[in-house]
Parts: C-alpha cells; sequence; structure tokens
C-alpha cells in the first residue's frame, strides 16, 4: 500500500513579502514564522498528521525553516527528517536557488542531508539537466519524485516543498503560505507509472488543510516553459 502524502507550501519567506526574487536562499520573514504556527495547531490536530513516519523537505532555507516550526512535534517523537534535492522550486532565480550543502547541515544539524543529489544546488548546467526550468524537465523530476515516495514502506509521509512545483509539476493544486492538501496515490499501472494523486475531500473543498488556498485545480505542466525562460528575463513561473 503507498503511502498518504501530505503536501506542505512553506510559510512566507523574505522574497514573497518584498516580490525580490534576487535574494538568495531567502528565511522566512516574521509573518512567516506565525504562519507556521497556525499550521503546527493543524497538523497536530490532524489524526494523519499524527501517524506520519517520515518527512521530506526540499533544501531550500525557507523550506527547512517551516518544517522545523510546524512538523518539530513529529521530529520529538522520532520521526526522520530527510532533504531531497527533487523537490525545491521551478525557477533558477536566486530565491529558488538553495545554498550549498555544508552550509545547510551546519544551519540544520537536525535534518539529514545525507542523501541530497550532489549536484544541488546546481540548476543551470548539461549536469543538473534534471534540475532545469522547463516542461519537460519539472514533470520528470515530479515523477521520479513520487516514485520514490510510492515506493516507500512508511503509511504517512509529510512533504514540505513549494507553491509552484507542487501546483504546476505535482498536484495540480493551489498552495498558500504555510497551507497543506492530503493525497492517495490513483492505482499505477506498470513499472513506469505514471504516478497520479488523489486529494482526500477534507483538504479539496476547502481549500486546503487551513482553507487558505484557492480551490480551483489546476492542469499539470501548464505556464511550465519548453524552453529555460531565464536567459530572456521571464519570469512567468508563479507561486516561488
Amino acid at each position: 500500500m503507498p503511502p498518504t502524502l501530505i503536501l506542505v507550501r512553506h510559510a512566507q519567506a523574505q522574497h514573497n513579502a518584498t516580490k525580490d526574487f534576487k535574494i538568495p536562499d531567502p528565511g522566512l520573514t516574521e509573518e512567516g514564522r506565525e504562519q507556521c504556527a497556525d499550521l503546527r495547531k493543524s497538523l497536530v490536530e490532524n489524526p494523519l498528521a499524527q501517524q506520519a513516519e517520515l518527512i521530506v523537505v526540499s533544501p531550500l532555507r525557507r523550506v527547512v525553516q517551516t518544517a522545523l516550526r510546524s512538523v518539530d512535534w513529529l521530529i520529538e517523537k522520532g520521526v526522520k527528517i530527510e532533504a531531497h534535492a527533487g523537490w525545491q522550486e521551478n525557477s533558477v532565480k536566486p530565491c529558488d536557488t538553495g545554498s550549498p550543502v555544508d552550509r545547510l547541515v551546519q544551519e540544520f544539524p537536525s535534518v539529514d542531508f545525507s542523501k541530497v543529489d550532489p549536484v544541488f544546488p546546481d540548476k543551470t548546467s548539461p549536469a543538473a539537466s534534471h534540475y532545469h526550468f522547463t516542461k519537460e524537465a519539472l514533470l520528470a523530476r515530479a515523477q521520479e519524485s513520487l516514485k520514490q515516495l510510492y515506493e516507500r514502506p512508511e503509511k504517512v509521509i509529510v512533504v514540505v516543498s513549494h507553491s509552484a512545483f507542487l501546483r504546476l509539476a505535482v498536484s495540480g493544486y493551489w498552495y498558500f503560505n504555510a497551507d497543506y492538501r492530503i493525497f492517495d496515490f490513483e492505482p499505477v499501472h506498470g513499472p513506469r507509472g505514471p504516478y497520479r494523486l488523489e486529494q482526500h475531500e477534507s483538504t479539496r473543498e476547502k481549500g486546503g488543510g487551513l482553507g487558505r488556498s484557492w480551490i480551483d485545480p489546476v492542469v499539470l505542466g501548464s505556464e511550465l516553459p519548453v524552453e529555460d525562460p531565464e536567459a530572456e528575463g521571464n519570469g512567468k513561473n508563479r507561486g516561488y
């Protein structure tokens, strides 16, 4: 039986508040830290979250900070928190490009960074083609990330990630800062998937676990560029 996924967007970060996407790997704002308190309360009161056996986070600072402030109670119970480059944000803007892993290990010693792809935080070189800002690469990255979770033994997994990646490549739904949605895997036919998610009614009908996100679904892959637009300064990819 594949796991149930609780997909969480990070709380408000500096670039969300300022619209300055040139801030490198920004951290949370004060409002973002307050949002984490609301998220934490909702997750503590959620029976499925209480059953979580693994926490997976994007290696970007705002995501790790969100996790440490909202699911700290799971970590205290012994639930492992692992960083995974597959769950980082879409674009190659400074705000969506991570910090060196050795720096992250020093800043967040309770998080396991040992399995982060060695190419991280590179998202532009040929060696980092898996992380390029193109529709093909992003949808493939989402499928590989879902496949890895599908094959995990845990029954419930919390994943803390980013709005645009979750919306456009993974689930097809909107995420407000620090909101979350709960999904089960649809039946998978064949060893190559595709891996699709079915959202629980509890978060679909009210627009996320906190009820702060837009309800209407979006088409997976929509808005994603066929070619990397960053070289031309195209910033259409909303979310961050």
